[in-house]
Parts: structure tokens; sequence; C-alpha cells
């Protein structure tokens, strides 16, 4: 995984939803061309985000999109763009919700946004390190 993550090229996603647990967390797979990544949400801590991210995996919105955004050390970004550079139309934005005690640990998802607090659509980046500057004050 570590080897998926530290890479210096663009890939193509697509995204399958797994299932709901008993513990209501939902997991996603995404698929790239050099694996699969696991995605583990917390519907109980980020319940806005999770459904926000499932609504996009369920219709089919990140599957032939890339990671555009690969900085070495810090992150992956994702959930925008196609092959081509082409930026997908989203949905309307979704609340913040960074306020819930989840971190920017290493390999943690995130949603991306502009400065703009309550920006979040459909772009997402995985942390590669730890990203503590990233957390919610408080």
């Amino acid at each position: 995984m570590k080897y998926i993550l530290k890479l210096f090229f663009i890939f193509l996603v697509s995204f399958t939803s797994v299932n709901i647990y008993a513990e209501k967390n939902i997991q996603f797979v995404i698929n790239t061309t050099k694996g699969n990544i696991i995605i583990k949400t917390y519907p109980n801590k980020a319940p806005i985000t999770v459904k926000n991210f499932e609504n996009y995996v369920n219709k089919g919105f990140y599957n032939d999109t890339i990671f555009h955004r690969v900085i070495d050390g810090f992150m992956i970004q994702g959930g925008g763009f196609t092959k081509d550079m082409s930026q997908k139309q989203t949905d309307s934005p979704i609340k913040n919700e960074a306020d819930n005690g989840l971190k920017n640990e290493k390999y943690s998802i995130a949603m991306a946004r502009t400065s703009i607090p309550d920006s979040a659509t459909s772009q997402f980046f995985i942390n590669v390190n730890n990203n503590n500057f990233l957390d919610f004050p408080g």
C-alpha cells in the first residue's frame, strides 16, 4: 500500500461500495491501475461527509477519475478530474464536519476544500504522512 500512495504519476480510479457493517462503518474500495486501496469511513463522526462520498460512489462519479495532485510526503488528491484533466460537475458543497475529533493521520482520508470551510464537494485526499497541522483546532 505504501508503494501505491507514494507514486509520482497520475492513475485511473474507480470505486466500489463494499458493505455496511454492524458497527455502521462503510468501506469502499478504490480500484487503481496500481492496485486497490480500502477506505473505511465513520458515519457516526461525519455523517454528512460519508453520505456525500457514498452518493458519489453509488452514481459512478469517481469511475475513470484520477489522482491529479500528488505531493511526496504529504498527500494524494483525487475525485474531481478525468484523465484528460477535465473537471467533473459536482453536487452542492457540504457542511464541514472537521470538528469531529478525527485526525489527519497517515493513510487517513479527508475531503478537499477551498479556504471556505463549507466548500467540499467530491474531491478527497489521502494523507501519506501524519499531517496534524491540518487537524481541526480544539
